[in-house]
Parts: structure tokens; sequence; C-alpha cells
């Protein structure tokens, strides 16, 4: 049975908080409130629902289109960090490109994004939502290992982690890498982030319109889109971009698990 939580976190002054009540998701809060006016940047909407850690933040870029998929980075690369600063040792943090956040090998949970189609003069979006969704604890925990590909942070060992401390970690540490992100740019964030990515310098495979395209994930571009050689000599690198793929079946996989496609 899902409790909710009677109390605010405490987040850091730059951020609002904006408490949502099961089974309303954050990210759907946001994207509503900024719709109608109702929402402003540095609004965290946050689940009071205590098994799962969910929330997202409203942000109005300062950067052209193509750019505003960083955040989506920069919030898995904060959330990792808050994690790891809260967890045991062992807890191995990684994901798949370009949203699909997985702990020890199983799927834990996913970032999403959602960004306004209206733009300002200068190009950038009026506005977009960032969120963060993992699985705290198991939804029936008398039955163990039913699904072997799925986790929580507490079959994870972090049976001591409350939705609360989760939350109020994520907020810090999402300010501090979005600094970061100002003052040095992408390429931290980029650097972070393929370091935890199942699949960097592999043989993937990704689902695309059309096809399920194979190659060797050679990275990422400036923007967090990935880039694929298709195997051949003289065969193209392709760029993938990330709002074309956040749906799961279309994140790049390890070759071995073509098969799940």
């Amino acid at each position: 049975m899902t409790v909710a939580l009677s109390f605010d976190p405490s987040f850091p002054p730059l951020l609002t908080s904006r408490p949502v009540v099961p089974p309303i998701d954050p990210l759907d809060a946001a994207v509503e409130a900024a719709q109608r006016g109702a929402g402003e940047a540095g609004d965290l909407f946050w689940s009071c629902d205590t098994t799962q850690i969910s929330c997202a933040v409203l942000l109005e870029p300062d950067v052209e289109r193509a750019r505003v998929q960083e955040m989506l980075f920069v919030a898995m690369t904060a959330m990792a960090d808050a994690i790891g600063a809260l967890c045991p040792p062992e807890l191995a943090i990684t994901w798949r490109w370009p949203h699909a956040v997985y702990a020890n090998g199983a799927r834990l949970g996913e970032a999403r994004m959602v960004v306004c189609d209206e733009e300002d003069a200068e190009g950038a979006p009026l506005w977009m939502a960032v969120a963060l969704r993992l699985a705290l604890t198991p939804r029936d925990r008398n039955e163990p290992g039913r699904t072997p590909d799925r986790t929580t942070l507490w079959d994870e060992g972090a049976v001591e982690l409350d939705a609360l401390a989760g939350l109020e970690s994520l907020s810090r540490h999402f300010l501090t890498w979005v600094h970061r992100w100002e003052v040095d740019g992408f390429k931290p964030v980029h650097e972070a982030w393929l370091f935890r990515c199942d699949g960097y310098r592999e043989e993937v495979a990704v689902l695309t319109n059309d096809c399920a395209l194979q190659g060797t994930f050679t990275g990422l571009d400036e923007s967090g889109n990935l880039l694929l050689k298709e195997d051949g000599e003289g065969a193209p690198v392709r760029i993938l971009n990330v709002a074309d793929h956040l749906d799961d079946d279309r994140t790049a996989r390890p070759l071995a698990s073509v098969t799940e496609i």
C-alpha cells in the first residue's frame, strides 16, 4: 500500500517545494502548471509516494532548443551522485542512452523531459520540465525476485533510505551540477554521464522509426545525441536524437540484448 509523506523536504532556497499527491505524476503536474501559467523556474514537484523517489523541476532555458536536452543528462548525473552519497558503496548506478536507469544491472527507473513548443525571440523554449523516477521499495515485499530484470533501492541494500532523504539529496546535487553546467558547459556532464553508460564503445542495438540499427556506440555529440558507427567499411556514423528515443523500447541496448527488441 502506498503511504504519503506527511512533511515537506528541506530543499535549497533556489527550489520551491510543490508536493504532489499520488497517483498524480510530478511531471504531469509540472507540465500542467507551466501550461496554465501557474509554475515558474525552480518549482520542484515531488511525489508524496514513499515507495519511490519521483520529482520534476520546471526550468526556463536560455539556450537554443537543440541544447535543452542537456538538462536530462545533468539530472541523471546529479541523481547518481545523490544516490551514491546515501546508498551502500557496492550499489552500481548505470544507464542506457538516453534515459533508462539501472542498479547493479537491473532496471531501477528513468529520466524524462517535456519541452514547450513555444519559443522566445532568441529561439529558446519558454519552459521545460525534467523529471526523475526511481523505485525505492518493492510494492510487495513478500515476493522478492518476481521481476529479476527490475529492482529497487531497498532490494539493492539501501534499506534505511527514505524518500525524503533521497529528494533532499537529489535537489542539492542537481543544483550543483546545473551550476557546473552553467560555468563549464556540457563537457563535464558529458564525461561523467558516459562513465556510467552501458554499451559505450561497444556494439549496441537501437530501435528507430524504421528498423533496429546495430553498430558501435562511439560517444555523444555536443548535446547528448548518440553517435552510432554502423558495421562495415565506409559505413556512416549516424546521429540519433535524444528526443526520438525517450521510449523504453528505443534505448541503446548492448548487442547481447538485441533479442529483447
